[in-house]
């Protein structure tokens, strides 16, 4: 069944489902600037738009595009930086 997660006053929402091998969220973010903790690793691809991206213990911003994916380790925080409203996909593990 799906689940749906809203995020920073609803800036951030997303549904939850489980792919053939790993649990998964497809979601939308307006811009903005947030923080995210994992529990897991994180594999993300950006749909539409852009994400700029600050991985954990780094100080450099790095801008995803749309085709683009990047990784997050588990037990982390990262920033996310949002100038347009953009769609992901998440695959956690």
């Amino acid at each position: 069944m799906f689940k749906i997660n809203e995020y920073f006053d609803s800036k951030v929402v997303s549904i939850a489902f489980q792919t053939e091998r790993l649990p998964a969220t497809v979601g939308v973010m307006a811009p903005g600037a947030y923080e995210f903790g994992t529990d897991a690793p994180e594999t993300v691809q950006v749909v539409s738009g852009a994400l700029t991206i600050r991985q954990p213990g780094e100080s450099e911003w790095r801008t995803y595009r749309e085709g683009e994916r990047f990784q997050v380790p588990g037990k982390a925080k990262f920033g996310v930086q949002v100038e347009v409203e953009t769609a992901y996909l998440c695959l956690y593990g």
